[in-house]
């Protein structure tokens, strides 16, 4: 008698990915995972850790695919996680508006990089992981344009590091972008579709 087929779990809440993953034709089911980011980060952060601050972001996504992992049998499940350093700082979503206003002024006329990861894990264990870095600058905008970009994001800015979404009006405070696309929205997708094609997730 042949097995069941595997799922396909995303575990994550965040529309972005699930757009990817939809337009790329890929059918999956969403259980985002229950995870502590900020206890992952500090442990990560600890000078005895030994991990570098690249590597937090695959942590964060093994994390997650293991504990959705653990309690969804008989499922493959995508974790994923992006992480964004400014000589050498981390920075988390911001809080509120007023936040996000600080951290676009710290990345205002600098180079700061986005790490992305993505981890599938099978009965609690992490079988795959792929990561990208990206480089991003932004130009030196004005305190006016900033004000103007803030009103029209309005409480979205809450939902990205950083404060914005490159595939939003977000783009016009940035001078260049080097790295791939869909690393940048959060989800190195060439990658994890070659592996879902490697285990038969997708046929074509």
């Amino acid at each position: 008698m042949n097995a069941p087929p595997l799922r396909l779990i995303l575990a994550s809440a965040s529309s972005a990915r699930a757009h990817l993953l939809n337009a790329a034709g890929v059918s999956f089911a969403t259980d985002p995972a229950q995870v502590d980011e900020a206890t992952v980060k500090r442990l990560a952060c600890n000078p005895q850790s030994h991990v570098e601050p690249a590597d937090i972001s695959l942590l964060l996504a093994q994390a997650k695919a293991v504990e959705v992992s653990d309690r969804c049998a008989a499922a493959l499940v995508i974790g994923a996680d992006q992480t964004l350093l400014v000589d050498d700082q981390l920075l988390d979503k911001p809080k509120d508006r007023e936040d996000a206003r600080e951290q676009l002024m710290m990345l205002r006329g600098r180079t700061h990089a986005l790490d992305s990861s993505v981890a599938c894990a099978k009965d609690g264990v992490v079988v795959w992981t792929a990561s990208e870095r990206a480089y991003l600058t932004m130009r030196d905008f004005s305190n006016a344009a900033l004000g103007q970009y803030l009103a029209a994001a309005g409480d979205d800015v809450m939902t990205s590091v950083g404060g914005y979404k490159i595939e939003s009006h977000a783009i016009q405070l940035f001078s260049r972008i080097e790295g791939d696309y869909f690393s940048i929205l959060g989800l190195p997708l060439l990658a994890l579709l070659q592996f879902l094609r490697e285990q038969q997730f997708i046929t074509t």
